[in-house]
């Protein structure tokens, strides 16, 4: 696996790659990077590098940024319980412009207890934007939760709104 650093307009995001898929994107904020390599350890060594998946990644990521398309179709893959691939996987079904609630979610599952189940799988997601953590609210649309700060989270909800359709909870 190769890390390369791609600048934003929210600061610099940290990318882990290997030559199939991507594996952690995220910004240096409070402990994220040193769990997110913590966790990619057991599947190998991590050296600085790029490959082919980090060009295709900062192509679409300028792409996102600039409003023109929000269409992310790289090949993703993060270590994790069955359970938190499931949210994984249903974030990615979250419109680019759209939010859903925690508990939303945890119903579209099926398990509609399972709330805060689908917010500590959300909060252990490695691939930020890519696998949209942002476009979860609490109830009633309110920002919680971000490991990329509240500032990012809000930014990008925005951002989306504008480019790429309207906002709701």
């Amino acid at each position: 696996m190769k890390e390369s650093w791609i600048d934003t307009p929210l600061g610099p995001m940290l990318a882990v790659a290997g030559e199939a898929a991507l594996h952690f994107l995220d910004w240096d904020e409070g402990r994220r990077l040193a769990m997110g390599r913590k966790r990619l350890a057991a599947w190998g060594e991590i050296a600085a590098g790029e490959t082919a998946v980090h060009r295709a990644l900062r192509r679409r990521l300028a792409a996102y940024f600039a409003g023109t398309s929000a269409a992310f179709d790289l090949p993703l893959s993060q270590p994790g319980p069955a359970f938190r691939q499931s949210v994984w996987q249903a974030l990615r079904t979250i419109p680019a412009g759209r939010t859903e609630t925690y508990a939303g979610l945890a119903r579209r599952l099926g398990r509609p207890e399972a709330a805060r189940a689908v917010g500590a799988a959300n909060g252990a997601n490695l691939i930020s934007i890519l696998v949209p953590c942002h476009r979860l609210t609490g109830s009633g649309g309110s920002l919680t939760g971000y490991g990329g700060g509240l500032h990012r989270k809000d930014w990008l909800l925005r951002h989306e709104a504008e480019a790429f359709g309207q906002h709701s909870p």
